[in-house]
């Protein structure tokens, strides 16, 4: 079983302490906040053995250095994250990675970056899907193209609806706000006024489920919001309206 510990850190990112019950070993996936990282670790009193870095974004695993430094962990990730520094091992879809008895599958879900992958826990049902997909949003194509994305998107959605999915940021809100101005869908507005009331409280909107995000999330959705384009031309409309939403 594998126990999830998920904490804010810098302005709207999570992090996410995971361990492996059976064992007791421990990992981060991602590494946004060094600092954070390891004043929660030692809190829970946790030994980390790995790092899984899901892209190569600074806000991702711009702390690798500073938390093996720190616990000596193994850092995880795809080749990309040899832009901040070499990982110990590289992985790409198909790879599985042990976490104790917990196994990882990696998935390809470039498109936000060209080699971003999600790390999947079929057993437990739980998927680290980084900047891949969001809560009622999908992340930028900042390297790769609207038919990447939308395959990564697609790879997602065929995992079980009970799969809880780990985002690491907190953008519901504004990703509702949005939505609602491309989807009428009653689903849609009844999930925002939870999102915005339970932001107005101070309450996360992360974690999310694959299935909560098929009913509702306008970027799987694209298709029936743009009948008559092919199934990645109507995301891409979609993520293009996305970018130069102002509300």
């Amino acid at each position: 079983m594998l126990t999830v510990h998920q904490f804010p850190c810098l302005s709207d990112n999570y992090g996410f302490l995971i361990r492996d019950e059976a064992t007791g070993l421990a990992a981060c996936v991602d590494t946004p906040d060094a600092g954070a990282i390891l004043q929660e670790l030692n809190s829970l009193g946790w030994e980390l053995a790995l790092i899984l870095n899901t892209h190569w974004h600074p806000d991702h695993a711009g702390g690798n250095a500073e938390v093996k430094a720190a616990t000596g962990a193994t850092v995880v990730g795809p080749k990309e994250v040899e832009r901040i520094a070499a990982p110990d091992r590289v992985v790409t879809e198909g790879d599985v990675v042990m976490l104790g008895e917990t196994r990882f599958d990696v998935i390809d879900t470039g498109g936000h970056t060209l080699g971003h992958i999600t790390y999947h826990d079929g057993a437990d049902h739980i998927a680290f899907v980084g900047d891949t997909l969001f809560a009622l949003g999908c992340g930028r194509l900042f390297e790769g193209t609207a038919e990447q994305m939308w395959k990564s998107l697609q790879k997602l959605a065929a995992l079980p609806d009970d799969t809880t999915v780990y985002c690491a940021h907190e953008y519901t809100a504004s990703n509702a706000r949005f939505a609602l101005s491309v989807d009428g869908d009653p689903a849609l507005k009844r999930r925002a006024d939870d999102v915005f009331a339970a932001r107005e409280r101070g309450e996360p909107t992360v974690p999310t489920t694959i299935g909560l995000e098929k009913a509702t999330n306008p970027f799987l959705r694209a298709p029936l919001l743009e009948p008559g384009l092919r199934a990645y031309e109507a995301f891409g409309k979609v993520r293009a309206a996305k970018d130069s939403f102002k509300g």
